[in-house]
């Protein structure tokens, strides 16, 4: 694990692959980890690929930062990490919230990103309902810890029967959660309650995209993948069988084969 100081904080991450690859940065989701990617960076750096995974800041390896972190300095964090490992411009990938803030990214920096990866995501504001409830469940970790939180998602964050088929998934998946900070996690999801609307930069997007999505996510439906597929110019759907909220854990293989095969187009 390597570390580095950007922004004032200090951020774990792992840069795999030759240095000459084309760069692909995969953001983790809420509220996990890099580790989430391993499975992907295996794959992605034997093909010749160079894949760049950082904690955000509240996350794993990196420095939690109580208080609200929004999605423009999670995106800053990682345009400042890119800076320092000489990296100008990148495929950004990201799920769920790691999706946000990759649009975040493209939104603030376009001109840095060769193409986006966009797994089970969403690109909408939240809602009123839905700033309510970021806010209050981030007290409730605060006062609680993230343990229960954990116990109940883990059966939306994997299909329930990948939870029984998949065990080591499952507690992959719960190991990450439970790892969590709360006061980053919290921190996070005050912020995420703050995000814009990236359906605008989205359709102005000049780059190729690939839309991916679990067949039985229940979080960000199939529907709302098809949706965000349709508002960006130049984009591909994947949808993944035998998932739901993180079929890069739950079908790898078939998450993976998705991803090669649109990085096979976006490479030089």
């Amino acid at each position: 694990m390597n570390s580095l100081q950007v922004n004032g904080i200090s951020l774990g991450y792992d840069d795999r692959g030759p240095a000459d690859g084309l760069p692909v940065v995969l953001v983790h989701g809420h509220p996990f980890n890099r580790s989430m990617w391993d499975h992907q960076a295996a794959a992605l750096t034997r093909a010749g690929h160079r894949v760049i995974t950082a904690d955000l800041r509240g996350y794993g390896a990196s420095e939690v930062v109580p208080g609200t972190t929004l999605f423009s300095v999670f995106a800053q964090d990682t345009a400042a990490l890119l800076d320092r490992l000489g990296v100008e411009r990148a495929v950004i990938g990201g799920l769920s919230m790691g999706g946000q803030i990759t649009m975040e990214f493209n939104r603030l920096f376009p001109e840095r990103v060769r193409a986006l990866i966009l797994a089970d995501t969403s690109p909408a504001p939240e809602t009123h309902e839905g700033k309510a409830f970021r806010n209050a469940l981030a007290d409730r970790l605060l006062a609680e810890g993230i343990g229960g939180y954990a116990d109940e998602v883990i059966d939306k964050m994997v299909a329930p029967y990948n939870v029984t088929g998949l065990p080591d998934v499952a507690r992959h998946v719960l190991a990450m959660m439970r790892a969590t900070s709360p006061e980053g996690a919290a921190a996070a999801l005050r912020g995420r309650a703050e995000r814009p609307d990236y359906r605008p930069s989205l359709a102005a997007a000049q780059v190729p995209a690939l839309v991916v999505v679990g067949v039985d996510d229940t979080y960000t439906p199939v529907a709302e993948a098809r949706a965000l597929h349709a508002l960006l110019p130049d984009a591909t759907l994947a949808i993944v069988e035998g998932a739901a909220h993180m079929p890069n854990l739950e079908r790898p293989a078939d998450f993976d084969a998705a991803v090669l095969d649109f990085l096979g187009r976006v490479a030089p």
